[in-house]
Formats: C-alpha cells, sequence, structure tokens
C-alpha cells in the first residue's frame, strides 16, 4: 500500500512539481492549495507524512505545523517544511515549531526525495 503525503502549497507549480514526484516515486498524494483547509484534509486523508510550504497566506505554514502537532490524531504524523526563505535562525524556528525536517527552494529533486523517504 502507497504511503500517503499530504501537500500543503499555495504557487501552482510548486505543488505540481512535488505531487508529481512522489507519485512518479509510489506515493499516494492529497495536493492542499490553502492553508485554512490543510487541517480537515489532514483529518480525512490520515497522511503518512506532510509536506507543507512556510510561505502560505491566510495561516503561515509555521502556525499549521504548529496546529499539526496539537491535533491528537496527527501530532506524531511527520512534517517536511518546505521553504524559499533559509536565512539564519529560519531551520531553528520551524524545528521548534514542530517539523522533524527542512528544504529549502529551489529544491534539489535529491534531497526532496531522500528527506519524504527518511521521514514516510
Amino acid at each position: 500500500m502507497a504511503k500517503r503525503v499530504l501537500v500543503v502549497e499555495d504557487n501552482e507549480l510548486n505543488l505540481k512539481l512535488f505531487c508529481d514526484l512522489l507519485r512518479a516515486h509510489g506515493y499516494e498524494t492529497r495536493p492542499v492549495r490553502d492553508s485554512r483547509e490543510a487541517m480537515r484534509e489532514a483529518t480525512d486523508f490520515a497522511p503518512d507524512l506532510i509536506v507543507t510550504d512556510i510561505q502560505l497566506p491566510h495561516v503561515t505554514g509555521l502556525e499549521l505545523i504548529e496546529s499539526f502537532r496539537q491535533d491528537q490524531s496527527l501530532s506524531q504524523v511527520p512534517i517536511m517544511a518546505v521553504t524559499a526563505y533559509a536565512g539564519m535562525g529560519d531551520e531553528e524556528r520551524i524545528r521548534t515549531a514542530g517539523a522533524n525536517a527542512y528544504v529549502s527552494k529551489p529544491i534539489s529533486v535529491m534531497r526532496f526525495l531522500e528527506t519524504v523517504q527518511s521521514l514516510a
């Protein structure tokens, strides 16, 4: 049975890229464009891994990660953060929020897939 990955990304091209890469490597994906819908989608989909952008409108990726960690049914699901903001202190803030891993954009396809495989 394929591992299930919830992908939260507001940029259509990145969302398609991440989902296509994951599907090509045997993962089942659920794309989510709006962070406000991510909790409901995660609960419905029961993912083995959550991949989320950090710079999201409405609910930031950091707030979303914290919400996942507070939800009893999702608190143990590994989370991989993906962001274009790779400044000093960003990784620490992302990990403090509850992410298990961090990949910066533009992504390296190999690093993205290796990180997914290590978590899912």
